[in-house]
């Protein structure tokens, strides 16, 4: 037996889900735990991997945020008003705090540790939103 097939709207969003996830968990944990310590065991210099690190981060971080809100739009569609009580919606919204601190701090003077408080923030929030279902599968609480 073959399951049944999903509506066009909702296979599309199931697609998107899955894809920006993907790619802006991906990149934050590829960028922080694998290219830049790659690149410093590789023997660059100090502060060419914290050039390389300075503008990759903020790139990552913008593009975290709009596949963060293209998952917030979907998990919206398809559980409609009780999304702000769902696990996945509240870990979309404060991985979108983490970014918005993450730019918002840029000019402080402890700046960089914090940046790096909020990057890890919304790495970790990735990381657990992976472990959850799809909108489109049971429903996290």
């Amino acid at each position: 037996m073959t399951a049944p097939a999903a509506p066009a709207g909702l296979r599309g969003g199931r697609i998107a889900w899955q894809l920006a996830q993907t790619l802006w968990v991906g990149g934050i944990w590829v960028l922080f735990f694998v290219l830049l310590p790659a690149l410093q065991q590789f023997g660059l210099a100090p502060l060419l991997v914290e050039e390389i690190a300075g503008f990759m981060q903020p790139l990552i971080m913008g593009f975290a945020a709009v596949c963060v809100v293209l998952q917030l739009l979907v998990i919206g569609f398809a559980l409609g008003r009780r999304c702000l009580q769902d696990m996945r919606a509240q870990l979309l919204l404060v991985t979108l705090l983490a970014v918005v601190g993450f730019f918002a701090l840029a000019g402080h003077p402890n700046g960089d540790y914090m940046q790096q408080f909020t990057y890890l923030v919304a790495a970790f929030c990735g990381l657990i939103l992976t472990l959850q279902p799809r909108p489109d599968e049971t429903p996290a609480s």
